[in-house]
């Protein structure tokens, strides 16, 4: 047997998200630039000899059961393997807030796989794992890839961007008492916005395109800061004080470049210049967010996805 492994599951923002319209299969067509951030969770593997999968977590909140998607890519990898024996015992600390609009459970996932791949000695190369990540969520294959990507359909076709050398820092904010459902969200911007939506792949291949060739993408730079869209937040925040509450606090804290809603939310972030200003404008405002019922963490891009901890 192979020696216990560690991964961790970095977070993720949405430095664009463009919903263009509605695919034939039914999900929604989306354009977007997704970020790989340093707040992550960590995931602990070990064989087991009988052939189990077992997964314990440090919040009790969080289902551990064949839901999860780290027990829903175990399986999946098991089976995909042809050694139905293979069995490990896996632990999740977790960091990332639950129900943010970050891909935390997708992110475990995608830790799952890496994880178990070298655990059980499979030697499957990253493409394969992005391929059956893909099978299990729309995120997870970007988790597996990370850094900074453009994501397309789905969200599981991935155009890998230049890794980023500017240093620019986050600053994250949320009210842990408070999720949104990600199905909900785009049934809202159907129902809000299906007459603004883009009809074909002619249409859906232009807005590619156009977010391709964006000068704010070659390289990401402080002096530039990226624009930052994200459609589902037009259909979210007039719902959801929390997120209304989140914008506002971070669009009035000096030095900020940029403000918005992560995913589907209810987490919001502001760009700052780099890691230091983004830590102390969070310093500065702690108790003030902590007033507003608001959990806040300074962070900084990351170049990768997840990885097997040293």
């Amino acid at each position: 047997m192979t020696a216990p492994v560690c991964v961790s599951a970095p977070a993720k923002i949405n430095l664009h998200l463009e919903v263009l319209g509605l695919r034939n299969d039914g999900f929604h067509e989306l354009a977007m630039v997704m970020q790989s951030i340093d707040l992550a969770d960590q995931l602990d593997c070990e064989n087991t000899a009988d052939g189990t999968l077992s997964l314990s977590c440090d919040q009790p909140e969080l289902s551990c059961g064949d839901d999860n998607l780290i027990m829903r890519a175990a399986r999946l990898l098991r089976e995909r393997s042809g050694f139905g024996e293979l069995g490990a015992r896996m632990h999740l600390r977790k960091r990332i807030p639950i129900g943010a609009g970050l891909a935390g459970g997708s992110s475990d996932g995608a830790a799952a796989l890496v994880g178990l791949n070298t655990l059980w000695g499979l030697g499957l190369g990253a493409s394969q794992l992005e391929t059956f990540a893909a099978d299990l969520g729309s995120d997870m294959p970007f988790c597996v890839a990370g850094g900074t990507q453009l994501c397309f359909g789905r969200g599981e076709r991935l155009e890998v961007l230049p890794d980023v050398t500017a240093p620019l820092g986050v600053l994250l904010v949320k009210d842990p008492s408070i999720s949104v459902s990600t199905p909900w969200a785009y049934g809202e911007s159907k129902r809000q916005r299906f007459n603004h939506y883009l009809d074909g792949e002619s249409a859906f291949e232009q807005r590619r395109q156009a977010l391709r060739t964006s000068a704010w993408l070659h390289p990401l730079r402080a002096e530039s800061a990226p624009p930052l869209r994200n459609d589902l937040q037009a259909v979210v925040a007039p719902q959801n004080s929390s997120v209304r509450k989140a914008l506002a606090l971070l669009e009035s804290l000096p030095g900020q470049l940029r403000v918005a809603m992560s995913g589907s939310g209810p987490s919001c972030f502001a760009l700052f210049p780099n890691f230091d200003a983004a830590e102390q404008a969070r310093q500065r405002t702690t108790e003030l967010f902590l007033a507003e019922g608001l959990q806040s963490w300074s962070c900084s891009l990351l170049p990768h996805g997840v990885k097997l901890a040293a």
